[in-house]
């Protein structure tokens, strides 16, 4: 995971690096909820928001790099929550919280919060892990704190 991220001071970053942090954080809130209009708010282009938005985040006031978000679409079988369940412990993974939505065409999306300060091997691996396992559509790391 080292290898993979910088601590980098914005002074020498582009702005549209800072207003694509902000233009997510508006989203978030639910102040407005047009991507169209929150870019032209601050001032980048739509482009630029989904070229960059899942891959900028800004470190939380709290310890860097202890937790994070990961977001699955499972097949609707059973046991599949068990195998992920059971991949996070074997990867010393502790869950946080668990999200399971309604399944719906025989998918459900699961939001899993994760404690990844034991964890032994980097946060990339275990979301391809996640991705091997049977029944699991898809997998994605949503943000790292």
């Amino acid at each position: 995971m080292k290898d993979k991220y910088l601590i980098v001071s914005k002074k020498i970053l582009p702005d549209y690096y800072e207003k694509v942090i902000e233009a997510r954080r508006i989203l978030e809130e639910g102040k407005i909820k047009n991507v169209s209009e929150v870019v032209k708010m601050v001032g980048i282009s739509r482009s630029t928001y989904y070229k960059y938005k899942d891959y900028i985040f800004l470190p939380s006031k709290s310890t860097i790099g202890r937790k994070a978000l990961v977001s699955l679409m499972l097949e609707h079988k059973r046991g599949v929550l068990s195998d992920v369940i059971n991949y996070l412990s074997v990867v010393n993974g502790n869950i946080i919280t668990i999200n399971q939505n309604m399944p719906i065409n025989d998918s459900a999306s699961v939001i899993i919060s994760l404690d990844i300060s034991d964890i032994n091997i980097p946060i990339e691996e275990i979301i391809i892990g996640l991705k091997d396992i049977p029944d699991v559509i898809s997998g994605k790391l949503i943000s790292l704190e």
